[in-house]
C-alpha cells in the first residue's frame, strides 16, 4: 500500500486513518447534522466500517483517497476530507477526480473546511495531471457552498444523483 501523506496547515493536521478512529468516525457518521446533505441518514456502525475500508482501498488502488482531519492544537478529530473515484451513476458521468469534506458540528464556522480543502487541492495538483477536480454538493447546503466558493470552485452543472438535484462543481488544478 502506498505511504499516505500527513498534510499539515497553520491549525491542522491531515493524516490517514487508522482503526483506533473508528469509534470517533462512527460518531461524525452517526450524528444527523452531518449527514443532512448526505443522503439524510445516520449511518450504522457496520456503514461506517466499509466507509473505512473503502477510504483505505482508494490509497491502496488508486495512490489517492480521504484523511482525517485533526486539530493540531489538541490532536483531537473534526472531520475528513479527500479526494475519490467513487463511479457515481451520474450522467453524463464524471471524468476527474471528486474531492469532498465533513466536519463535525463543534468544528463548523472555524474556517477549518476551506484550511483543508485547501491543503488537499494543493496536494492534487501535485498528484494529478487532469485540470480539474469535481464536488458535488446539495444545493441548499449554503456552508459547503460557501467553502468551495473560497476555495475558487465555479458551477458546472446541475443533476440528479441518488433521485435529489446536486450542483457540480469545479476547481482547475492547472492554469
Amino acid at each position: 500500500m502506498p505511504s499516505i501523506p500527513i498534510l499539515e496547515t497553520a491549525r491542522l493536521r491531515l493524516r490517514a486513518h487508522t482503526l483506533a478512529d473508528f469509534s470517533a468516525y462512527c460518531s461524525l457518521w452517526a450524528d444527523p447534522l452531518v449527514v443532512k446533505y448526505i443522503g439524510g441518514k445516520p449511518n450504522t456502525p457496520e456503514e461506517v466500517w466499509s466507509r473505512l475500508l473503502r477510504n483505505a482501498g482508494h490509497w491502496s488502488l488508486l495512490g489517492f483517497g480521504s484523511w482525517l482531519i485533526e486539530e493540531k492544537s489538541t490532536g483531537e478529530f473534526i472531520g475528513e476530507s479527500g479526494l475519490f473515484d467513487y463511479h457515481r451513476g451520474i450522467d453524463p458521468p464524471l471524468t476527474s477526480p471528486e474531492i469532498s469534506w465533513i466536519l463535525a458540528p463543534a468544528a463548523h464556522g472555524k474556517g477549518y473546511a476551506t484550511e483543508a480543502v485547501t491543503a488537499v487541492l494543493a496536494w492534487g495538483a501535485h498528484r494529478f495531471t487532469v485540470n480539474e477536480v469535481t464536488s458535488i454538493i446539495d444545493p441548499d447546503n449554503t456552508a459547503s457552498l460557501r467553502v468551495a466558493e473560497k476555495c475558487g470552485f465555479e458551477p458546472n452543472r446541475t443533476t440528479i444523483y441518488r433521485e435529489s438535484p446536486v450542483l457540480l462543481l469545479t476547481h482547475r488544478l492547472h492554469n
